[in-house]
């Protein structure tokens, strides 16, 4: 194995698909975990109670070392989704796939002790993902989430507020996983349903795009002008660009305190989360400095931390990401599972026929 060091700059090592697959979902978890400890605590009281550098490492967060959030949980039923969508479509011949995403997300409402109140039927509580009783635990779901799935009343249907919160982009990874024309507007879709400001939309679609290129084998500095292409094609897409292109800035003059000071935002919204986890991408140059600064800062830890593990996890694979964190991570096995089964329909790889694979990700 090379060192964790080697980046995708490196001609002579690119991670395997597999490591790519593990490691943007694995990483994105670590990130998430990692952040959960100090989500909501100030850069402050940070430095206060881990110290000068601020938090390195896994600390205790509901109960125990290595805890995922709402973040990993809905980005788990976003994969979930895409597949059960694939096998749907193959076996039925007919499918949206933001619908059958939605119908994922209903799902983890369900695990919330939540469910919608307006909707005319019942979600079926079917498949392999919600009998994983560690996601019926409550990790501080986004309460425009919960909100707009709440309100549903048909498959599919945009959500009806006007927030940009960063709920769009902490789960969107699997989208441009794909590897697929079309993820900027899929993941759009998948954005609409529980966001309806152009900001939160356009930070989602952005984030696949950029990793679907990442995903092709570019490097992040090849993949960035990529995915900004397709950003500027679209309406009202000068506040996501503005956010992308002050990360650009502070990562080239080096500025190492911009997450830490602030000057990028503090996450909560998802052009700023975007921002953070792509600044931290550009400036460090292996996996675990990129999250370590991701998750110090006053704000939405857990988000820019699980968005910068998806982006480094799959520029640098797997094996990137420390074993003291994988061998600590909650649902490790069960993320990893996930991220196999998305290669699988990718690489044409997962049975569909299979009477198995259709109790596992039920095509409706």
């Amino acid at each position: 194995m090379r060192s964790v060091q080697a980046t995708t700059s490196d001609p002579e090592w690119l991670p395997d698909t597999k490591s790519r697959y593990q490691g943007c979902l694995l990483g994105g978890a670590v990130g998430d975990a990692l952040g959960a400890p100090v989500e909501f605590t100030s850069f402050a009281n940070i430095i206060e109670q881990f110290g000068a550098n601020g938090i390195q490492d896994f600390a205790p967060a509901y109960g125990r070392i290595g805890a995922i959030t709402d973040d990993t949980q809905m980005t788990l039923f976003t994969a979930e989704g895409l597949v059960r969508a694939h096998v749907r479509g193959h076996l039925k011949g007919i499918c949206d796939p933001p619908s059958v995403v939605h119908g994922a997300y209903l799902r983890w409402l369900r695990t919330q002790g939540e469910k919608p109140a307006k909707l005319d039927h019942e979600i079926e509580m079917d498949g392999w993902l919600v009998s994983v009783s560690t996601l019926w635990n409550r990790r501080c779901p986004g309460n425009t989430c919960l909100s707009a799935l709440r309100d549903t009343r048909q498959l599919g249907q945009n959500a009806g507020n006007k927030s940009k919160g960063c709920g769009t982009v902490m789960r969107i990874a699997p989208v441009g996983l794909l590897r697929q024309d079309g993820v900027f507007e899929l993941a759009s879709r998948i954005a609409a349903l529980t966001h309806g400001h152009p900001s939160g939309i356009l930070a989602a679609g952005f984030l696949a795009e950029l990793l679907k290129e990442i995903n092709l084998g570019r490097s992040l500095s090849e993949a960035l002008p990529m995915a900004k292409a397709s950003l500027i094609e679209q309406d009202n897409h000068v506040e996501v660009l503005a956010a992308i292109e002050r990360a650009e800035a502070a990562a080239s003059s080096g500025d190492s305190s911009a997450v830490s000071a602030g000057k990028l935002g503090e996450g909560w919204i998802a052009e700023e989360a975007l921002s953070i986890a792509l600044f931290s991408a550009l400036q460090e140059r292996n996996f675990e400095h990129a999250v370590v600064t991701a998750v110090n800062h006053s704000g939405d830890s857990d988000s820019t931390g699980a968005i910068a593990g998806n982006i480094c996890g799959l520029l640098y694979g797997v094996e990137s990401i420390p074993e003291r964190w994988l061998s600590r991570l909650e649902m490790r096995e069960e993320i990893g599972q996930i991220a196999d089964d998305l290669q699988a329909i990718v690489e044409g790889g997962l049975d569909i026929e299979s009477e198995d694979t259709w109790r596992k990700y039920p095509g409706y």
